[in-house]
């Protein structure tokens, strides 16, 4: 036990000190603006050589030392919250190895190594999403896996299709080529995988059903890694998006799922679902600011997000721990006076979230929705960001009316308490984090920003929509629409919204249903029909039978050999008689 204490600690400190000296040199970069070409020759033999070029931007670094940040904190976190699992070094490993694995796709120009960090990504998930190794984890890990092997797919044609210039080194091509048929199958086919990898619609189902991993992997996947790869790639790739039917398409497809999202978190009552669902949303909010071509807001955001959705989970795994393992909010309540540091770390977690003034979300969020209403959108798209973000205040002041307000629900006797010190150090390091990393990030970013000039009513307008979002949610949690509650149509609406539009039987029975009913079809006809009777049931019949018969002349052998021995001496007598 003692020596998994100090494995744990000794991977947080070295995390810790690499993301704190990548966050430094990330700094430079950006102020003095330097970009490094490190080539590493792996391999050289003869005329051939194989080279691993790794690209180090302000970009890179920064990102790289917010990924780092969050899985020190997450495994400093595990070692109290999987203390009781007997394989936690299995788990500590496969955690650091999904890091390595979004480092290497991090820092790579070459289509050939991100797919190696791409595939990392996606096999490590698939073992995390199954750890705890029942059937919901089984399924759920398949679904993950399977959704994103379509994105690996893209990637390995864009691969193909890169060969064309002659080197997998997309960075040194897209500036040039970037009208070029070639480059523009590249672009979408590279937009597909990070579609799927960013779980944008039809992609959704997996997300949610990725909760099955434990709660450290939900805050490390849902915040800096797994998920937010899809959208870094398309940041490296977004000249392709600039004036092009991809970008439109993108928006359209981002805004439906951040809308989408955003209404089902309504509805659902899992609290990590919840929470996965409002990660959904984010992923389609970044999606859709990229796709307008503001690529470093959508970083801007990217980096905020990753902070508190960080907190937001490892709080959620705080009350999980404490209420019996149970997720369900209807039976949380009162949380806030016995778990008061957790509970005011939640909070602040959901006001980032919601885009409170002065946290980390507000600086992303507004300029986000400040810089849309100067751009030529139509109002479509417009609606989508707008009534989405309203969606997002809604969910989240629900969240805390079910989980703060109230009386506990779940047992009279109760052990809540703030005391597990890994937990509550790592919670806290990213609450202050949280509260000023937004500001931090928007003065290093954004020092040469442009003047946002714009009519009262739409400087307000972001203040109003989420005024408007606390106040529906406070009703519907409060009110609880008792006139609907009893109407069959809201049932059926909630499930609607609640299964994502039914997504996840599009992505499930949808495909599966009718390849499994050829496989019962044929089975019926060829195993279980006439060729089974002609061929192996008629042979086995045919050699048992004969078996059978040998058996019989094996058992009465004596009385066989006595009765032939009788009938010769009889049909001996008859001939005798016959020749006479």
């Amino acid at each position: 036990m003692n020596n998994l204490v100090n494995y744990c600690k000794n991977s947080f400190y070295i995390l810790f000190f690499i993301s704190i000296t990548l966050f430094i040199m990330g700094m430079k970069f950006l102020l003095n603006n330097l970009i490094y070409f490190i080539e590493w020759e792996v391999v050289s033999f003869h005329s051939m050589s194989i080279v691993m070029t790794f690209l180090f931007d302000w970009m890179s670094l920064m990102f790289m030392s917010f990924v780092l940040l969050i899985s020190s904190l997450v495994i400093f976190y595990s070692n109290q919250y999987m203390v009781e699992d007997k394989s936690i070094n299995r788990f500590i490993l496969l955690v650091l190895m999904f890091v390595l694995s979004m480092m290497l796709l991090i820092i790579s120009p070459n289509l050939i190594s991100i797919l190696l960090g791409w595939d990392g990504l996606g096999l490590v998930s698939y073992c995390l999403v199954i750890y705890f190794q029942n059937v919901k984890s089984y399924n759920a890990g398949m679904l993950t896996a399977l959704s994103n092997r379509i994105g690996d797919v893209a990637l390995l044609l864009a691969i193909a299709w890169m060969l064309n210039y002659g080197s997998w080194n997309y960075i040194f091509y897209l500036e040039f080529m970037k009208s070029d048929m070639e480059m523009m199958i590249i672009g979408g086919l590279v937009m597909l995988a990070a579609m799927t990898k960013s779980a944008q619609i039809p992609f959704s189902s997996w997300l949610p059903a990725a909760m099955a991993a434990p709660t450290p992997v939900s805050a490390l996947v849902h915040s800096s890694t797994l998920v937010t790869a899809g959208v870094y790639l398309l940041i490296r790739f977004q000249i392709i998006l600039l004036d092009s039917i991809f970008g439109q398409f993108l928006l359209l497809i981002s805004g439906l799922t951040m809308f989408m999202a955003g209404l089902g978190a309504n509805f659902e009552f899992d609290l990590k679902k919840i929470i996965a669902l409002s990660t959904l949303s984010q992923l389609g909010l970044m999606m859709m600011i990229l796709s307008m071509g503001f690529y470093k807001l959508a970083f801007f955001h990217l980096l905020t997000h990753a902070l508190f959705k960080a907190l937001l989970f490892m709080c959620a795994g705080v009350i999980i721990h404490n209420v019996k393992n149970s997720q369900d909010i209807r039976f949380m309540g009162s949380l806030s006076m016995s778990m008061p540091l957790t509970s005011a770390c939640f909070n602040i977690a959901n006001l980032a979230l919601c885009g409170m003034p002065f946290l980390a979300g507000f600086y992303s969020k507004d300029l986000i929705l400040e810089m849309v209403m100067m751009s030529y959108v139509n109002f479509f798209i417009f609606f989508l960001y707008f009534f989405s973000t309203g969606l997002t205040v809604c969910y989240s002041f629900r969240l805390v009316y079910y989980s703060m307000t109230g009386e506990f629900n779940l047992t009279s006797l109760n052990m809540l308490n703030d005391k597990s010190w890994n937990m509550t150090f790592s919670i806290f390091f990213l609450m202050i984090m949280a509260v000023i990393g937004g500001s931090m990030l928007n003065w290093l970013m954004f020092f040469n920003l442009e003047m946002i000039c714009l009519p009262l009513e739409l400087k307000n307008l972001t203040l109003f929509v989420c005024l408007l979002g606390g106040i529906l949610g406070y009703l519907v949690s409060k009110v609880s629409l008792f006139f609907f509650n009893k109407s069959l149509n809201y049932y059926s609406l909630s499930y609607f919204f609640g299964m994502m539009w039914f997504m996840p039987f599009v992505s499930t029975l949808g495909i599966l249903k009718m390849p499994l009913n050829l496989g019962l079809l044929s089975y019926k006809i060829f195993d279980q029909g006439w060729s089974e009777f002609f061929g192996s049931q008629m042979l086995y019949n045919q050699l048992k039978n004969e078996s059978l018969y040998i058996q019989e002349f094996q058992n009465n052998n004596l009385k066989i050999y006595l009765l032939s021995f009788l009938l010769w001496v009889i049909m001996l007598i008859i001939l005798m008689l016959f020749l006479n």
